[in-house]
């Protein structure tokens, strides 16, 4: 444990992320990264650590003396990567792809404190079940996937588009919640009022 408590910032907008971490009793603030989501790896697991590096690098430049927290999430099928749809169209698209079978969700995680970087990526199976036309254009009309890599959220009414969950169900929300407080405490940051 720290001996004296420093700044903890969570470098994500995500609603999500900052439940998920409130729920873990660590005091934070959130800062945007505002880094560009892009880039030219395709491996689904290095970009997901890497989006995340970039994004705590980034809120750490201008805050040094703090413990920044990031993390990325990134869903590929069959290789391919699915990022956040465009819009209601692309949607039905990624959910289509997604029916009936089993992909894959990483997200990377990464603190950056006292100069020094810890990371980790978390993978999860999710399987579809068999999805009828009206109930992928259901979905994708609920507007509940558009700002979800892969198109769909399972913390919401995309729950009962899954069959199968095979790893972490708080890495398929985008923040896996055992390698956050491994990362967490290694950086001297209690967790659980510890």
């Amino acid at each position: 444990m720290a001996t004296e408590p420093r700044e903890v910032i969570l470098a994500s907008g995500s609603p999500r992320r900052r439940e998920l971490l409130a729920n873990l009793g660590v005091p934070f603030r959130v800062v945007v990264s505002g880094e560009a989501e892009d880039s030219p790896e395709r491996d689904p697991e290095r970009l997901a650590g890497e989006l995340a590096a970039l994004k705590a690098r980034a809120v750490a430049r201008a805050h040094r003396g703090a413990v920044v927290l990031a993390a990325d999430t990134v869903v590929a099928a069959d290789g391919h990567l699915l990022g956040k749809p465009g819009d209601e169209a692309e949607n039905r698209a990624f959910v289509r792809q997604l029916s009936g079978r089993t992909h894959q969700v990483y997200t990377g995680v990464t603190i950056v404190s006292s100069g020094r970087e810890s990371s980790g990526v978390e993978r999860t199976d999710v399987t579809f079940r068999d999805l009828t036309d009206a109930e992928i254009t259901h979905y994708a009309q609920t507007g509940e996937g558009l700002d979800k890599a892969g198109g769909y959220g399972i913390q919401g009414v995309g729950m009962a588009l899954v069959t199968r969950i095979d790893g972490d169900y708080s890495n398929v929300v985008g923040f896996p919640l055992g390698l956050v407080i491994r990362l967490l405490r290694g950086s001297g940051v209690a967790v659980w009022g510890e």
